[in-house]
């Protein structure tokens, strides 16, 4: 039998490996590509969304004509009267005076009477843990005519690990429009939360400003790890192939 033999037996053998590998690699540069795609997308997201919030406020939508896609995170004004007696207290976090500690507490949705019609849900902002019962902070109600500067935030879906709201106990956890409209028996609600900017030097309870834009930007690591993964396909592939052709013609390791 010649030498050559061998050696042509070999690379048929590498055809069956080189197609998988190829088809592995083509899957690997495209997921690579699509993360890089991927953080195109969202620098924009994120670049629209801090333009929406920081621009001149705006009317709100019709509650007929709002649309999350295109509405979410516009910076508008609204005036009217809250309605204090039907405040809805939300578990969550706000951030502390320490960097890295977060404050237990209550996000305070109050219903506002609009002046051109209807109920907009605002979100006042955070009270601590301490400041639940609305008897502690009556230095921040406000009462009469008000005017109220805000994100436009979509009701807030609840997670596969957030607890069921008890509407009786007045227990909620996520900020849930539909939900807390009904048990507040208001049938006017807009279909959207006004989450309240901050204002300077406020020394009372509840404080806006708590909606920070942080949306995860993974992308460029995903990207990495991807074109990694397929570089490394391509070395053991590599490895692979030079083993096979060279133990082929004898004179290698058995």
């Amino acid at each position: 039998m010649s030498v050559a033999d061998p050696r042509a037996a070999a690379w048929r053998d590498l055809i069956a490996p080189a197609l998988a590998t190829l088809i592995a690699l083509a899957i690997l540069l495209g997921l690579g590509i699509w993360q890089i795609e991927r953080k195109a997308w969202k620098e924009d997201l994120i670049d629209r969304i801090v333009r929406q919030t920081k621009a001149e406020p705006v009317a709100p939508p019709a509650p007929d004509a709002w649309d999350a896609g295109r509405d979410e995170f516009r910076h508008v004004r609204v005036s009217g009267r809250f309605l204090n007696d039907r405040e809805t207290l939300v578990h969550g976090l706000a951030a502390g005076e320490t960097p890295g500690r977060a404050l237990q507490g209550y996000y305070v949705i109050t219903p506002l009477l609009r002046e051109d019609g209807g109920t907009a849900l605002i979100n006042r902002g955070f009270v601590p843990t301490e400041l639940k019962e609305q008897s502690d902070r009556r230095d921040g109600l406000i009462e009469g005519p008000t005017t109220v500067t805000g994100v436009l935030r979509a009701s807030e879906a609840r997670g596969m690990f957030v607890p069921e709201p008890d509407p009786a106990r007045g227990e909620w956890f996520n900020r849930d429009v539909a939900g807390i409209a009904a048990a507040r028996g208001i049938t006017d609600a807009a279909p959207y939360l006004i989450e309240s900017d901050a204002v300077p030097g406020q020394t009372t309870w509840p404080r806006g400003g708590q909606l920070k834009v942080d949306l995860p930007n993974n992308h460029l690591q995903y990207a990495f790890t991807w074109f990694a993964l397929a570089a490394c396909l391509i070395g053991v592939f590599g490895v692979f192939a030079y083993r096979r052709l060279y133990d082929s013609d004898g004179t290698g390791a058995p």
